[in-house]
């Protein structure tokens, strides 16, 4: 979908919150194309991967591998850190303020 256009933003977010209606606030969350797979054990973390992973071969979506990353217990997510404590500011923008 060419983000070029007006409103293809809201349509695409739209999207996204039908295709994955049933896992969004459950174990994953979705802001355009930015999404993250939330769980709190790996044993299910795997199991809700899978569940991702069928909607995605279900709808004939495709990942980016080079923008994917799989396994790690923090991250950054729409500009945030989030982390097993929930969500932080994000160390850089905190520098940057504290740097004017």
């Amino acid at each position: 979908m060419p983000f070029g256009l007006k409103d293809v933003g809201a349509t695409y977010q739209r999207l996204m919150d039908k295709v994955f209606q049933h896992q969004i606030g459950r174990n994953m969350e979705v802001y355009v194309d930015d999404m993250i797979v939330k769980t709190p054990s790996a044993e299910a973390h795997a199991d809700d991967l899978a569940e991702v992973f069928n909607q995605i071969r279900k709808h004939n979506m495709r990942l980016n591998p080079e923008k994917c990353i799989f396994g790690v217990q923090e991250g950054k997510f729409i500009g945030f850190m989030i982390t097993s404590r929930g969500i932080e500011a994000n160390p850089e923008k905190c520098n940057a303020i504290i740097q004017m």
